[in-house]
């Protein structure tokens, strides 16, 4: 198989029971047709407003939004603990990225609208959402209401452009998910997939220009470049190519899933178990 750049967003043309379709889309990329690196003015440079910034996958979006030039407003309730992820950030990889002139950090909960709406008291391009915790800490219901004042803030200042993270399973792709994921989604994982089926029909009756991405079993391993949209059985995927799908969904002027809700994974075949182990969560080596 060829290698791909990391802006690069492509299906395996591999015919299967897995892949019942292909897909490819060229992201955003920092390099000209010459190979040259483009101006501020030639990527046209956004700021993108991050929701839930200090979590594994959403950091990956503010970090290499940064990396794209983009200015990042994050919303929190830890800043302290946003830190260049393992995935993209390699050998910088737990660094804070506090001192970063393009990056605002904020402190709040997102279902407070207060602290929503200081997010976008300055102009913002596109909308990530982004959010996790467990509902024991977290409540039943953050997804939704967080993700409901979101879209109230976005529409007061005519903001169109939304990608929102949810899973695999959730919605109409019940049946894409592995067998043993599916057990954990009716018993352990019962009341976070209520809370992301009703995030999701909020999203959908937003009116805004969405997209709902739901991402296969995710690691902390570093960007293949490669992200499959499949109809199929969903394999994994890094949070470091999540995040690229994500800014590309907001930045991209014809992304082609808008308005979509689109299962995507990576390079790592279409089997995995959930890993709850601190290793899975980039907490060890």
């Amino acid at each position: 198989m060829a290698n791909f750049s990391t802006f690069f967003i492509v299906a395996l043309s591999t015919f299967s029971s897995t892949y019942a379709f292909k897909t490819s889309f060229v992201g955003r990329s920092a390099l000209g047709s010459s190979g040259k690196a483009l101006s501020s003015s030639q990527l046209n440079m956004k700021t993108i407003a991050v929701f839930g910034a200090s979590g594994l996958t959403a950091s990956e979006c503010v970090y290499q939004a940064l990396q794209n030039g983009d200015s990042v407003v994050g919303l929190t309730r830890n800043p302290a603990n946003l830190v260049i992820p393992k995935g993209s950030g390699g050998d910088k990889a737990g660094q804070s990225m506090a001192d970063s002139p393009k990056l605002t950090l904020i402190g709040g909960d997102v279902t407070k609208m207060e602290d929503v709406e200081k997010v976008f008291e300055n102009p913002v391009d596109g909308v990530v959402v982004a959010l996790g915790g467990k509902t024991s800490d977290v409540g039943d219901t953050m997804l939704t209401d967080g993700t409901n004042n979101v879209i109230q803030a976005m529409k007061a200042k005519d903001i169109k452009r939304l990608s929102v993270v949810t899973s695999i399973g959730a919605g109409d792709s019940e049946n894409q998910a592995p067998f043993f994921f599916r057990v954990l989604m009716m018993t352990a994982m019962k009341k976070i997939f209520i809370d992301k089926n009703n995030q999701e029909r909020v999203v959908a009756d937003s009116g805004l220009e969405y997209c709902i991405i739901r991402p296969g079993g995710l690691t902390v391993d570093p960007p293949t470049g490669v992200i499959n949209v499949i109809d199929g059985e969903a394999g994994s995927i890094a949070r470091a190519d999540v995040a690229q799908f994500c800014l590309d969904a907001i930045t991209v002027d014809d992304f082609p899933y808008i308005g979509k809700t689109p299962c995507i994974s990576s390079v790592g075949g279409t089997s995995w178990v959930k890993d709850r182990s601190a290793k899975a969560r980039g907490e060890e080596a």
